[in-house]
């Protein structure tokens, strides 16, 4: 696989991405729900950047999070043009370009969303505000699918979660972190052929 269709995926991806984060900030508040499906719904959350709103405690958290996933997007970027440059398999290139696409595109709402976005909560956001919800490099990622494929109470025979309320599948997710899964899941099945034994 060339350099240019890699580019040209990872582009993809990314326009995909902030298409989507840019509709969901500008038509949803924060919170808001619509059903498409019994089992997938659009839910808008924002968060700080690490799957399941994790976050790293203290004042310069979000500064380091995001400095780390910029200098990790080099390095990814990196292991790209090598893979391209030693014509690796197409199962490997594909998996990088799609994780590198990923984590661009969650990079881009931390970086910029705190200055060119207003607050979701209570109304709409509008773009370009001049009274924006953040600062340079300290935005929240969008995220909006949401898939309860099952709710209910687990019967108390259930190890760990008897007799609790439980949601299945309870992650809200968006186009960028669905491209790192991908790259990675394509690294876990397919690892025979994207990592070959060279004789």
């Amino acid at each position: 696989m060339s350099l240019r269709k890699a580019y040209l995926l990872i582009f993809l991806v990314l326009l995909i991405d902030q298409i989507s984060k840019i509709y969901v900030k500008t038509n949803f508040v924060l919170g808001q729900e619509h059903e498409v499906f019994s089992w997938f719904k659009i839910h808008f959350i924002e968060n700080e950047g690490m799957a399941w709103g994790t976050k790293i405690p203290g004042e310069y958290g979000k500064l380091i999070l995001t400095v780390f996933r910029i200098f990790a997007v080099f390095g990814i970027g990196y292991w790209l043009n090598d893979a391209v440059k030693k014509h690796h398999s197409t199962y490997l290139i594909v998996a990088v370009a799609l994780i590198l696409a990923g984590a661009a595109g969650n990079i881009f709402d931390s970086v910029f969303y705190g200055v060119i976005f207003d607050d979701s909560y209570n109304n709409l956001a509008t773009i370009f505000s001049p009274e924006p919800y953040g600062t340079w490099f300290h935005g929240l990622v969008v995220d909006m699918f949401y898939f309860p494929i099952w709710e209910g109470n687990l019967p108390t025979w259930f190890p760990i979660w008897g007799g609790n309320h439980f949601t299945f599948f309870n992650a809200i997710f968006n186009i960028a972190d669905v491209a790192i899964s991908t790259g990675v899941g394509i690294l876990l099945v397919f690892n025979k052929r994207a990592f070959p034994k060279t004789t």
